[in-house]
């Protein structure tokens, strides 16, 4: 198994305010790779925490790990 740096584990992530008060985070490049938190630096620490397993089970299952291709553009 690969163990990857924390840079490595960085990815561009969508943050904004859920209908329920709470944030919610979203990771584009990992699909389905969601998570909140009741305030800004709790729903971040959580997101951090689900990349960091998210890549973990890829790692463990052989499969590849998705590049960070992510380009934001205001439209």
């Amino acid at each position: 198994m690969t163990m990857n740096t924390k840079s490595q584990q960085q990815r561009k992530v969508l943050l904004y305010p859920g209908e329920d008060g709470y944030f919610v985070v979203e990771v584009p490049s990992l699909p389905g790779c969601i998570s909140q938190g009741k305030t800004r630096d709790e729903a971040l620490a959580n997101i951090e925490e689900a990349i960091f397993l998210y890549i973990e089970v890829l790692e463990e299952r052989g499969e590849s790990i998705p590049e960070d291709k992510v380009e934001v553009v205001l439209v």
